[in-house]
């Protein structure tokens, strides 16, 4: 249980495999109740609209109603003159503002756009602020915002698809490299294939709607400044408004205890940089928090694509080429593009690949990523190809993805670490009963319902970002603090923390302190691409290894432990004691005593990803789909939902299955109801709550089983693998290609609503 093995340069060949991966675990894997629960279901546990300061006021925000163009007039007197009104800040009188640069490029930058907020005059959607209420109540700042009264000199803006189209692409950049991979020749393979499908799929502009819509509460302390914020990335939002305001790192302390929902949006926005500039500029701390409608306006989602996916295959069904190619809208100001292509290239075995995301640019909200960005959507489209082109070779869906099982990565030419995908059809088919679905579209049915099975491939990258650190605190009565500059945003950081060092140090779950959430605390981890798991993990192993080592010294020449390297090693029943030889085993207290020490405190940062370096490395899923229309109304309905996933190994059982259902909870949003409604005309969101934006509600959801395999990947830390992300991608296609089986009809443009399942006007 040490972290013997885990060579110095990370995962990569030639280290020898973490002990805690092959022998059997006391706490990993099983099924442990949250441990933040308690202090939630009491209500105690503090979100950042619940802070407060001494002489706090309350920010109200007045938003644009053009896409483009100049503000000419703009009136505060009212809102100046309105009860308890502190402050009205606009671009006359707003401090000025360092613009942020974009994801990853410079420093730790996290912004969800690089538009400097307040500084000019000019507009750049419909939905930028336009000036900033503070009142002392949210009621007396609410009114005082609509007392506002703007002016405009529009200019035309681009916001519609097909305009922003025409007037020319440019090539989308992840991280500041263009998404485009190219193998062979595949439209000629394509055009020579006997069999082929060459079909476009299109998805809409989707937005955030967490449980807990975005806030921040903030303070200047002379020129430091404090946030308690809903954010998943705390020490990168730290850095950001440092840079915004022309401070050092340090010199901005963030804290994000609990977060209610993150999925991607809850970085750093225009409200953050607002409500600091409005706490500057007033000389009182400020909470600011945005309405529903609020986020629809300033905070931004996953953007519409546009996909043409083109299969060339042999009559016996193996693929001669893959293209898969489209359009993402994005702004001059959005430094996030949607990489649809994320995991084609890794999927499937073929001749050839042409893998390219182009970006056509609206004057529009700035879109940002969303729980497995990319992936989510592009598995739509190829997953549906797929399908299509199944029914059109006469196999089984299931068969024909088999047939094309890759040895190595199709792109890459990578070794796979772990994957077991073609086990997790075989056994998701047995446990859904897709035997018996018959291949001819609308054959089953059941009074008015029309009913027909789907199945879809998921496959998301396995990431680990650098800046994982962690100190583990061990006192002499046998407790531990592990301090990780993480988040918990619901999905059991806390615990599943809490348990990985448990397990390494020896000890009881209940004696594992786990503190997290603070820029102040070691590492620089971000919560996104379903990593921080894995980040935390190779942190703690690095820690506990340093402080074995330093335990090991203390131990001295009289120990049971003499001679011992920190390789030899692990920790049992409160202390140490060597893998091979239990019985040479001294407790932590014992050490501690005979130095003297009340307790030894160790830091350390995880290796360089280095795993990523020698294997292609991914999340994996089985998305099975039992789906009815209603042959008089043309409702689609989800009856049934069953997932089988290869995720490495399951840290907790309890949590990661209700990552599982929740990521495919939001699948069937994708599928069948969420669209984010703009009137091209002025760039306008038009349905900007949750009446007029329909998320999945109970009567939308279905039984959903998930299942998974117990076999971890012997290349990553704790044999895991990323959940957050994969339980969302393949859903979409899924239930498109259920609907397909049960009418006959397939639908290329989501979400599937009953109007386009009957072509009905």
């Amino acid at each position: 249980m040490t972290a013997a093995g885990l060579a110095p340069d990370g995962w990569g060949p030639g280290s020898r495999p973490d002990p805690l991966i092959q022998r059997e675990s006391r706490l990993l894997g099983t099924a442990v109740s949250r441990v933040d629960g308690p202090l939630k279901v009491r209500g105690e546990a503090a979100f950042a609209a619940e802070f407060r300061f001494p002489g706090m006021v309350y920010a109200a925000l007045a938003f644009s109603t053009i896409a483009k163009g100049r503000i000419a007039e703009l009136d505060t007197a009212a809102a100046e003159a309105a009860p308890g009104v502190a402050l009205v800040m606009t671009h006359r009188n707003a401090p000025r503002i360092t613009p942020l640069p974009e994801w990853y490029t410079e420093g730790k930058a996290v912004a969800g756009d690089t538009l400097p907020v307040m500084q000019d005059d000019r507009v750049h959607w419909n939905g930028q602020p336009v000036a900033l209420v503070l009142a002392e109540t949210p009621e007396q700042a609410d009114h005082a915002a609509s007392l506002i009264r703007a002016g405009y000199r529009a200019e035309p803006p681009v916001t519609s698809f097909a305009q922003a189209k025409a007037a020319g692409l440019s090539p989308a950049l992840h991280y500041g490299q263009p998404l485009r991979t190219e193998i062979g020749d595949a439209e000629a393979a394509l055009a020579a294939a006997p069999v082929r499908v060459d079909e476009t799929y299109r998805t809409p502009f989707q937005s955030h709607n967490a449980i807990e819509p975005h806030a921040v509460t903030l303070a200047w302390d002379g020129d430091e400044l404090i946030v308690h914020d809903a954010s998943q990335a705390v020490v990168h939002t730290a850095w950001s408004l440092a840079h915004a305001f022309g401070l050092r790192p340090e010199q901005v302390h963030v804290s994000s205890p609990h977060v209610g929902g993150g999925f991607g949006a809850k970085c750093v926005w225009s409200h953050h940089i607002l409500a600091a500039a409005a706490a500057k500029l007033a000389g009182r701390p400020v909470r600011l928090s945005l309405s529903r409608e609020g986020v629809y306006r300033v905070v931004g989602g996953r953007t519409n694509t546009e996909q043409r996916v083109a299969i060339g295959a042999r009559p016996d069904g193996g693929f001669d080429a893959i293209v898969h190619t489209g359009v993402v809208s994005m702004t001059h100001h959005s430094p996030v593009s949607e990489g649809f292509i994320a995991s084609t290239g890794h999927l499937y075995a073929a001749g050839s690949f042409k893998l390219t995301v182009e970006a056509a640019h609206l004057d529009m909200l700035a879109p940002t990523f969303m729980r497995a960005p990319g992936a989510a959507v592009g598995s739509f489209a190829l997953e549906c190809a797929v399908d299509e082109l199944a029914g059109r070779l006469g196999l089984d869906p299931i068969e024909l993805r088999i047939r094309n099982e890759p040895e190595t990565d199709p792109t890459s030419g990578l070794p796979f670490s772990s994957r077991h995908l073609v086990e997790a059809f075989r056994a998701g088919a047995e446990r859904f009963g897709w035997a018996r679905r018959d291949a001819r579209p609308g054959t089953r049915r059941e009074g008015e319902w029309l009913v027909g099975l789907g199945v879809a491939a998921a496959c998301h990258p396995y990431v680990r970002l650098p800046g994982g650190s962690a100190r583990i605190t061990l006192t002499a009565a046998g407790r531990a603090t592990v301090d990780v500059a993480a988040h918990e945003m619901g999905m059991g950081t806390e615990t599943t923390t809490a348990m990985v060092a448990a397990e390494r140090l020896g000890l009881g779950l209940d004696q594992v302190r786990v503190r997290y959430g603070d820029s102040r605390l070691p590492g620089s981890i971000m919560a996104g691409g379903a990593q921080q798991t894995a980040v935390i993990g190779a942190s703690i192993a690095a820690a506990q290894r340093e402080l074995v080592a330093g335990l090991l010294k203390l131990a001295g020449h009289d120990s049971p432990l003499a001679g011992l390297g920190p390789e030899q090693v692990g920790g049992f029943d409160g202390g140490l004691g060597r893998l091979d030889e239990p019985s040479r085993f001294e407790s932590y207290a014992s050490i501690l005593d005979k130095a003297g020490l009340p307790q030894l405190s160790v830091e350390a940062s995880a290796p360089p990803s280095l795993e990523l370096a020698h294997w292609s490395m991914h999340s994996y899923g089985a998305v099975f789909c039992e789906a009815r229309v209603n042959a008089v109304t043309g409702e689609p309905r989800v009856s049934r939902l069953l997932g089988s996933f290869d995720c490495g190994r399951i840290l907790n059982a309890k949590t990661a299955a209700s990552q599982f259902r929740g990521g495919m909870i939001m699948g069937l949003g994708l599928a069948l109801t969420e669209q984010t409604q703009f009137d091209e005309r002025t760039g306008r969101i038009m349905n900007p709550s949750l009446s007029e934006y329909h998320l999945p509600v109970h009567a939308d959801v279905p039984e959903i089983e998930v299942m998974w395999s117990e076999l971890p990947d012997p290349h990553a830390p704790m044999g895991a693998h990323g959940v957050g992300e994969i339980g969302i991608t393949g859903v979409g296609a899924a239930v498109a290609n259920a609907v397909c089986n049960a009418t006959g009809k397939r639908i290329r443009d989501l979400p599937i609503t009953l109007d386009k399942v009957w072509g009905l006007p």
